[in-house]
This record gives structure tokens, sequence and C-alpha cells, in this order.
């Protein structure tokens, strides 16, 4: 019995001793943690995704409390976000621009093919890696689905070859654009989605050899467009999203229907109704 008493008491003195030391060195590293923090940790939406450049949304809200981040450094928030918490922190949010992902690639399996079988890990990175050029056109989507693996909105699927986009559950976070090895993906205004569905960089007769759908360079869209905002460099168009007025022009004009209309416009019904 005696020993039982003695156990009990140790273990009680080990507990007591522990719980102050325990209390000492919360009070001794006690960090004063700025209300303002968890405030506006409170308004980030948790994805945790890391389109900020921190490593979440927790350390993203430690660094707008601390005044080195933005108000409207939360590209998925958008503006609502930005202004909660830049009321929180007593500043204005500069004007905040939704983006969506969108995929520079209209190679599907009916305007290009694949000229030779890849056998490997199902993952884009890996197959580059191998060092083996799976697709005829080597600027083209591979369609393993590397950036479908990443998204955590489910936004991305690949169908019939090349990767795609709901633009409806995109929010902006980038992780696929990083995950592209090919750099195929980029983040556009969601608003202007007058855009280049193309990536390749070689002459026309080149393209249409591996690709019936890709931009062929002929600068009929350049030539179109009265803001200055389609250019042809190195033989693909690119477009300037801060000029343009998505009138259209480029995309009922552009030969090879490389050019997305602007969403939501008479241009965009039409194209949607043809694959209907």
């Amino acid at each position: 019995m005696s020993t039982i008493i003695i156990t009990a008491a140790v273990i009680t003195v080990v507990g007591l001793v522990v719980g102050i030391a325990l209390v000492y060195t919360g009070k001794k590293f006690h960090v004063d943690v700025d209300p303002r923090e968890a405030a506006v940790r409170e308004c980030l939406p948790g994805n945790n995704c890391g389109a900020c450049g921190y490593a979440g949304c927790d350390a993203m809200a430690a660094a707008i409390a601390k005044g080195e981040a933005p108000a409207g450094g939360c590209p998925v928030g958008g503006q609502s976000v930005a202004d909660k918490i830049g009321a929180i922190m007593g500043v204005s949010a500069d004007a905040t621009v939704r983006k969506i992902a969108f995929v520079k690639c209209k190679g599907n399996c009916d305007v290009t093919r694949n000229q030779g079988n890849y056998i490997g890990i199902n993952d884009c990175r890996s197959a580059v890696l191998s060092g083996i050029n799976v697709a005829e056109c080597e600027y083209g989507c591979l369609g393993f689905g590397s950036c479908a693996t990443v998204c955590p909105n489910d936004a991305i699927r690949v169908n019939n070859g090349v990767a795609e986009i709901n633009r409806s559950k995109c929010v902006g976070c980038g992780l696929c654009t990083k995950a592209c090895p090919k750099g195929l993906i980029e983040l556009i205004p969601a608003t202007n989605f007058v855009a280049v569905q193309c990536s390749n960089r070689d002459r026309g007769p080149q393209v249409k050899k591996v690709c019936s759908a890709g931009c062929i360079g002929c600068m009929i869209c350049m030539r179109q467009c009265e803001s200055d905002a389609i250019h042809v460099e190195n033989n693909l168009a690119k477009i300037d999203y801060a000029k343009c007025t998505q009138c259209g022009k480029c995309v009922a004009k552009c030969p090879a229907k490389v050019i997305l209309p602007p969403f939501g416009s008479a241009v965009a019904a039409e194209e949607a109704a043809k694959e209907a």
C-alpha cells in the first residue's frame, strides 16, 4: 500500500512541476498577436492555395497585419474580401480584377495526333522529363491532367486530349499555371475573355502540318483590331487585355478560328450553339 501512495505522490509532484514549468515557459516566450491578424484570417477564404505568394492563409493574414502584404493580396477572395480586409486595416483596398485560368491550346484529338505512345507515369511533367515529344505539336497540351490534379475546385478536366477550364468554378488560384510544364495555362481577366487558344510559335505551314486549329501568324486579327490590342510576335498572336474592348472583330476574321470570343457576347452565344 505504501508503494502505491509513494508512486501517486511522486506522479502528483512531477505533474505540478511540469505544469508550473509550462506556465512559466508560456509567459516567458509569449508573443503578442495583433488582433487584426485573426480578423483578417476570418475574411480569407481558407483555400491555402499559395497563389498569394505565402505558405497559406495564416501566413497571408500575418503579412497583411504587419503591413507586408496589401489588403487585396488574395487573388481568390476578390474585391469583396479585399474591401473587408481594407476596413479592418484602415486602408483603401485597390480595385482587383478577377482572373481565371485559360489553356492556350486547342489541339484536341480531332485536329492533331500523337506521334507515339508514351509509357510511363501518367503525369505531364514526367512525360516532358522523359525527353520524348509525345504529340506532333511540341507546344501542345499533353492531356495527362497534371493541372486537373492540383485544382482544389475541380475546375479543370481533360476533354478529348486537351485540358479545359470551367469558368464558373475557377477561382484564379494559379496552381494549374505552375503545374503545367509547358506553360500553356495563364490567368486572364474573367471579364475580358477574348484570347488566343494556341502556343505554337512555328511558321504557318509547319503549324498546319501538326495541328489544323493552330495560329498561323497571318496577322489578319492584328489588322482588324482598332484598339491596337493584338499583335503577332514570334509567329503567334497575343492580346493586350488592358487594351482589348471585346469587339470580337478578330474572332470573326481569324481563319483558323483559334481566338475565343468575348465571354457572354453574341458571338460567344453563336459558338456555344454550334457546339451544343
